[in-house]
């Protein structure tokens, strides 16, 4: 059974720093895309940062310089490290892995969630 289980959300100042990880049990993803989603409330599910097989990533522009996504795939893990955190960064922050040959830009890309790790930042 595959699963993926966060772990590393919390409550933090603003501008302080976290890292999410995410550890796959089942399989291995090291030829699809992975990534990171976020829902705050009210609002909808999008895309924060993704990393490819080769190890190439893009962000959302309002994370950019702020965020790093990191993969490793003999630990079937892959990490979101945050700085600089402002409030607008709290949501549920969601691990996923994409379709194979999909590059998870969207949802729709995703074949597996894992269960959502809670971030609220303070100001």
């Amino acid at each position: 059974q595959v699963q993926l289980v966060e772990s590393g959300g919390g409550l933090v100042q603003a501008g302080g720093s976290l890292r999410l990880s995410c550890a796959a049990t089942g399989r291995t993803f090291s030829a699809e895309a992975m990534g990171w989603f976020r829902q705050a409330p009210g609002k909808e599910r999008d895309r924060v940062a993704t990393i490819y097989w080769s190890g190439s990533s893009n962000y959302v522009d309002s994370v950019k310089g702020r965020f790093t996504i990191s993969r490793v795939n003999a630990k079937k893990t892959v990490y979101l490290d945050m700085n600089s955190l402002k409030p607008e960064d709290t949501a549920v922050y969601y691990c996923a892995a994409g379709r194979l040959g999909l590059d998870l830009r969207v949802g729709t890309d995703a074949a597996y969630w894992g269960q959502g790790t809670q971030v609220t930042v303070s100001s």
